[in-house]
């Protein structure tokens, strides 16, 4: 059932409007029969603690509670979102691996089933026959541990249908020595790898998917060699593994998937446009080197640290604009460090630079500008653990957006297990220059407040801007939420508080200059106001800031 939300204008208007912005405006929508009707926009009003609604049984309820590495894809009128089905509480246990969302406004959402709930078994043949060809034994299909996590899905054309592609990740929780569970006592090698696989589907309304079965699996250059010191050895066997898929199409009409998480960097894999599968057989999952094995299973295009075989960097994403491929990626653990950076390159294969210049190909250290990172306005215990994102299109428009899990912090009051609640959240991407001397260098960036569809109430002007806002300096500080400072913005072009120096305001680009970094302003709601209401926000950054600026307009 579709979620409703009221606004009672007639009491909150002035201050709904207050930023400038003129009358409210009615938004034709299409009613879940295709027919158009006349409905009022109004602000979201669900709960950032949704623990009241977390059970299964309540999953009408959900509309964004419950997202974990989601992925956006539009299929027949609406976004279809799928992701890695982890809720507060466990209380998914046995309904589903890949659960799935949709909405046609990307504010209000309505739950779908996943493409399967049980185990496909082409995983537990593919991974025997892996362990035959090593000399192990097999592990019997009732004791292989399975986790589900992190699918990508694209809508595609195939033989000129459109349907609906999902690459999705198996993870295997056994021993790769004697098959045990990794619950159970170490047996001195490493955790079995995993699996891509894939499906496709015509009725994702219906949870109707066909599954295509094995894409590509976690490979090793170290041979045989699978033997593991101890649990605090980081080493680690794989030099790709096999999780978090991304799916690009190429201009020119060639399919990559691209993967990788936390090993020795992203594997780049070209497969068929038809079938989804790699064009060249990739042979055994092991190699004696780096070169043989990458000319099986995929050529590396980035890493953290170029010779690090256990970083702190995971699930790709990548697109394609105006000339670059933008690959976003998340850094560090994913309960509260989590952050996104992103780099860009003109060819699919790289080499991928940050703003900066530092090539992420080679693995030349921190790349920047951060897109997203813990954070904390002052009405509110903020937010953190917000990476693995979705980056995608608006169907209608040249809008561009971000989607990842947001968490609540540890310990918050009145809220227990605070930190595992995952709230989805939907950012509106802002492109921003990288310079004041470079305007038409323009880097994404991801809007501080999620996104509510609000209304264009015409044209942000410098008038509107003069007053009070919550700037935060967005800069890398592990585990740690960057906290809002006061900034004045004062009639006569300067600044007081959090910033010193001078401002300006071009209104046709809605480019707000900060001294000499450039922010991109919008509307959007705040999120922490009682009640929520509409005014100003900005991000942006300066290439050699290592950091990036969010504020939003407090009055």
């Amino acid at each position: 059932m579709r979620l409703k939300y009221l606004l009672f204008l007639s009491a909150i208007l002035t201050t709904l409007l207050f930023a400038g912005c003129e009358d409210d405006e009615v938004d034709p929508r299409d009613d879940e029969n295709g027919t158009e009707t006349e409905t009022e926009w109004s602000i979201p009003t669900y709960a950032d603690d949704y623990s009241p609604i977390a059970s299964w049984a309540n999953r009408s309820e959900w509309n964004l509670a419950n997202v974990h590495d989601p992925s956006v894809a539009y299929y027949d009128g609406y976004y279809y979102m799928y992701g890695t089905d982890a809720s507060y509480g466990n209380e998914h246990e046995g309904h589903g691996h890949f659960q799935g969302k949709r909405s046609k406004d990307l504010v209000n959402w309505q739950w779908v089933g996943g493409p399967f709930y049980d185990p496909p078994s082409w995983v537990a043949d593919s991974l025997n026959s892996i362990r035959s060809g090593m000399g192990l034994d097999a592990i019997p299909e009732e004791e292989i541990q399975y986790g589900y996590w992190a699918p990508v899905v694209r809508r595609v054309n195939v033989g000129g249908q459109e349907k609906l592609r999902m690459y999705y990740s198996i993870v295997i929780h056994n021993y790769i020595k004697t098959g045990n569970p990794t619950t159970s006592a170490f047996d001195g090698s490493w955790t079995e790898r995993a699996f891509i696989g894939m499906c496709e589907s015509t009725d994702p309304a219906g949870a109707v998917w066909e599954d295509k079965g094995f894409v590509t699996t976690s490979s090793s250059d170290l041979g045989l060699d699978y033997s593991r010191s101890s649990t605090n050895d980081w080493s680690a066997y794989f030099y790709y593994n096999a999780i978090d898929p991304t799916y690009i199409v190429s201009p020119e009409g060639k399919h990559y998937l691209i993967h990788g998480s936390w090993h020795s960097g992203f594997a780049l894999l070209e497969v068929d446009a038809t079938t989804g599968k790699p064009l060249n057989t990739l042979g055994a999952p092991y190699a004696n080197s780096v070169s043989e094995l990458t000319a099986r299973y995929g050529q590396r295009i980035g890493t953290r640290t170029a010779s690090s075989r256990w970083q702190a960097s995971e699930a790709p994403e990548v697109i394609y604009k105006d000339g670059y491929y933008y690959l976003f990626m998340a850094y560090d653990g994913l309960d509260v460090p989590y952050n996104t950076r992103v780099v860009r390159s003109e060819n699919i294969e790289g080499p991928y630079y940050d703003i900066t210049g530092r090539n992420f190909t080679n693995g030349r250290g921190d790349s920047y500008p951060i897109v997203t990172h813990p954070y904390k306005f002052n009405l509110s215990p903020g937010w953190v653990g917000i990476s693995h994102c979705a980056i995608f299109q608006h169907e209608d428009t040249d809008e561009w957006f971000y989607m990842s899990q947001g968490r609540l912090p540890k310990d918050v009051p009145g809220i227990p297990a605070s930190n595992a609640l995952m709230m989805g959240h939907v950012r509106k991407i802002v492109w921003c220059p990288a310079s004041a001397s470079e305007p038409d260098n323009l880097w994404p960036l991801a809007l501080p407040q999620r996104y509510a569809a609000v209304p264009d109430y015409g044209t942000i002007t410098r008038d509107s801007l003069i007053g009070k806002w919550e700037h935060i300096k967005l800069e890398y500080k592990y585990a740690q939420q960057n906290t809002a400072s006061s900034l004045t913005l004062n009639a006569d072009g300067t600044m007081s508080g959090a910033l010193t120096g001078n401002w300006s305001y071009d209104e046709e680009k809605k480019q707000l200059t900060l001294g000499n970094v450039i922010v991109c302003v919008e509307r959007e709601v705040d999120w922490e106001a009682t009640p929520r209401r509409v005014t100003f926000v900005y991000a942006g950054t300066e290439k050699n800031l290592n950091a990036t600026f969010w504020g939003k307009k407090s009055r």
